[in-house]
């Protein structure tokens, strides 16, 4: 039996889609870590944050002390570096020395194997917005 014209193009549209999923194991040029053409930097990985790290790091902290939220927690990310983490408040806020309502939180980083933890605080501005004005190593 012979197939009809519509199944001959099914047929050969299967086949010419089907093309592209078959390989052979030496067709294909292997590329290794040291492999680089120079237009894109690899990041340092497991190295600490760089500033642009923590300046992300930094936007998400001073977003979630903005949404006030007790149980609040706001992810960042570095695309340049692919360093990312979360910050979470850890305690209610309290009124510093000139008046500013403030609030401390603790910030994760992660990049390649190194993880590690950030504390810093934020105090609202006269304006509404949340400034962070200490950002370092958690000291446990």
């Amino acid at each position: 039996m012979r197939p009809s014209g519509l199944a001959m193009t099914m047929i050969l549209i299967g086949l010419g889609a089907g093309g592209c999923s078959l390989s052979r194991p030496d067709a294909y040029a292997k590329a290794d870590d040291n492999d680089l053409t120079g237009s894109i930097t690899r990041p340092a990985k497991d190295a600490p944050p760089t500033e642009t790290d923590l300046a992300f790091a930094r936007n998400a902290a001073s977003d979630v002390l903005s949404m006030g939220d007790k149980d609040a927690s706001q992810h960042w990310e570095n695309p340049e570096t692919g360093a990312r983490g979360s910050v979470t408040p850890i305690a209610q806020s309290y009124a510093a020395e000139d008046g500013r309502k403030c609030r401390d939180f603790l910030a994760s980083y992660v990049n390649g194997a190194t993880e590690s933890w950030l504390q810093g605080a934020g105090c609202q501005s006269s304006r509404g917005r949340w400034e962070i004005h200490t950002l370092k190593p958690w000291r446990r």
